[in-house]
């Protein structure tokens, strides 16, 4: 296998976590990436599937490295959708790691694109999130629309709108 860095935290911290309900140590020489703030979306698949996504749209912790930490527990463990991982299932885990740009507002639908840009989508204090570049998601219109189920913002509700960029590690 040949993962990421950032990648490889990630796994080492939910195989530390599955097995021993401890934290592996953070490396001591963080690369630039891991030292940044930002926000993180920590994804797992298995065998094709989703099996876990958690994530902050913004720094929560002190760095990168701290923030995969955090997400790649949290979505190994405490995704609603999902039971937790469990031990005989993380060789088959494939794990991503979204480190994401701020976001920034945008005025309409017309400043978007599925490909590249995640959305978020608000209605007061109800807000949706949905990665770039998703399988079946070809759309800014899906991803609103998805964005709005989320969030459980009504179709009449008035939205405000941001997107995103996200490097993608593997």
């Amino acid at each position: 296998m040949n993962e990421s860095p950032i990648v490889q935290l990630a796994r080492q911290t939910i195989e530390s976590y599955v097995k021993t309900g401890k934290l592996p140590e953070l490396p001591k020489d963080l690369s630039l990436e891991l030292q940044k703030k930002a926000g993180v979306f920590v994804s797992l698949h298995k065998k094709g599937e989703l099996r876990g996504c958690i994530g902050t749209f913004q720094p929560t912790a002190g760095n990168v490295a701290e923030e995969v930490r955090r997400n790649a527990i949290e979505s190994a463990t405490r995704d609603p959708r999902f039971p937790p991982v469990t031990a005989n299932e993380l060789a088959d885990l494939e794990i991503s790691v979204d480190v994401l740009s701020e976001p920034e507002p945008v005025a309409s639908v017309k400043d978007l694109d599925a490909r590249r840009y995640g959305v978020i989508v608000q209605s007061g204090a109800k807000r949706g999130l949905l990665l770039p570049d998703l399988p079946g998601v070809n759309t800014p219109e899906e991803q609103i629309l998805i964005c709005r189920r989320k969030a459980w913002i009504e179709p009449e509700e008035p939205i405000e709108l941001f997107r995103f960029e996200v490097h993608r590690y593997n």
